[in-house]
């Protein structure tokens, strides 16, 4: 067999993700099938707010929704009523999800706001795992800290408040 990996594919030219198709391809070598789910890995951009993103865009989802019949869902939490953020005074920014409603399964986490590489990591788990928005909404996020972010997001999803 032939494995390409990293930017040679032309799938994602992130070092993360050429890391999981390096171990992904040895796998296989060996194997043990693997594929990797490219929806789930994470990417970020180190600005000014940082902005973060997984899964699909929103295009992308109303795109996959009309084609597969379900209904999209759409949901946001803020950073402005965040106490972390406002010690750190960065207030400004959003965590937005998309879903489908019907299974609560997530397509796409987009994150604009301090420290929004090191939140998309439980989105990424999260669309890896196949957890949807209902479980997530019913998970402890640590006051007070940015988590709670999405916390408020996933809450939102299925029509609950955070507080």
């Amino acid at each position: 067999g032939l494995w390409c990996i990293g930017d040679a594919n032309g799938k994602m030219m992130l070092a993360h993700a050429a890391s999981a198709q390096g171990i992904s391809a040895i796998e296989n070598i060996v194997g043990r099938d693997h594929v990797v789910d490219h929806e789930s890995i994470p990417a970020a951009c180190f600005t000014h707010p940082e902005i973060a993103m997984v899964g699909l865009t929103e295009e992308q989802a109303k795109e996959r929704a009309a084609a597969e019949g379900f209904e999209l869902g759409k949901s946001s939490g803020s950073f402005r009523a965040n106490s972390k953020a406002l010690a750190e005074l960065e207030g400004t920014g959003i965590a937005k999800c998309l879903f489908n409603k019907d299974t609560g399964k997530v397509l796409g986490v987009h994150i604009i706001g301090i420290h929004a590489s090191d939140l998309i990591q439980e989105c990424a788990n999260a669309i890896a795992a196949g957890t949807t928005v209902q479980e997530l909404s019913m998970m402890v996020h640590t006051h007070p800290t940015l988590s709670e972010v999405l916390d408020e997001t996933f809450k939102g999803a299925v029509g609950m408040s955070a507080h």
